[in-house]
């Protein structure tokens, strides 16, 4: 359980870094609408990732957890260089 637990709370930290950066950036380059874009497609992963951590019906779990962490660091990664185009 605990790793449960703690991926989501890797989830929940990474993606919250990736919007308080993404604010930060949109304010200082004074483009707050397509910040607001980034920002609500992290919401979106943030929430397509935690339900497929509670997703009950996997047969492998530590191949699906992995699958799940790897996605995590793909998105923030791929959110990251979206915020840096602005």
């Amino acid at each position: 359980m605990a790793s449960i637990k703690n991926l989501k709370k890797d989830i929940n930290y990474v993606l919250g870094d990736v919007i308080t950066y993404t604010l930060d950036i949109a304010a200082l380059k004074n483009k707050v609408n397509e910040g607001n874009d980034i920002v609500d497609e992290t919401i979106d992963v943030f929430d397509e990732l935690i339900a497929k951590v509670n997703a009950s019906d996997v047969e492998n779990s530590k191949k699906h957890f992995r699958t799940v962490k790897t996605e995590l660091q793909n998105k923030a990664t791929s959110l990251i260089e979206k915020a840096n185009s602005l």
